[in-house]
């Protein structure tokens, strides 16, 4: 009993199925194909998605790292003008005893 050959008994030219004749082999080629297709495009997609993130990740660092600044600038100010707010206290607290004192001392002699 001899065996048929690979393609035997398909008329002449029908091998486009690399050799398998009338087999489903080409539609799941073009299945893959398709498929590979989508995936390629999900796959740029996602790479695409990722590299906006990231541009929009340094940016927002950019940001935090001037608000960052911004605060430590105005934490000094802050601090310098509690320093100075505490020196004029003294001071008015100073004016007021002597303001007291010399009241006190008009009275005191009438």
């Amino acid at each position: 009993m001899r065996r048929a050959g690979l393609g035997e008994g398909v008329p002449p030219g029908n091998y486009g199925n690399y050799g398998y004749p009338n087999s489903g082999y080409s539609a799941c080629e073009v299945e893959n194909e398709r498929l590979t297709e989508s995936l390629r495009n999900k796959v740029t997609a996602i790479k695409s998605l990722s590299t906006e993130i990231g541009h929009e990740v340094k940016h927002q660092n950019e940001l935090l790292a001037e608000m960052d600044s911004q605060f430590d600038s105005t934490t000094g100010f802050l601090e310098k003008s509690r320093e100075s707010q505490t020196k004029l206290l003294c001071y008015m607290m100073l004016f007021s005893f002597f303001v007291f004192f010399v009241i006190y001392w008009i009275i005191k002699l009438r």
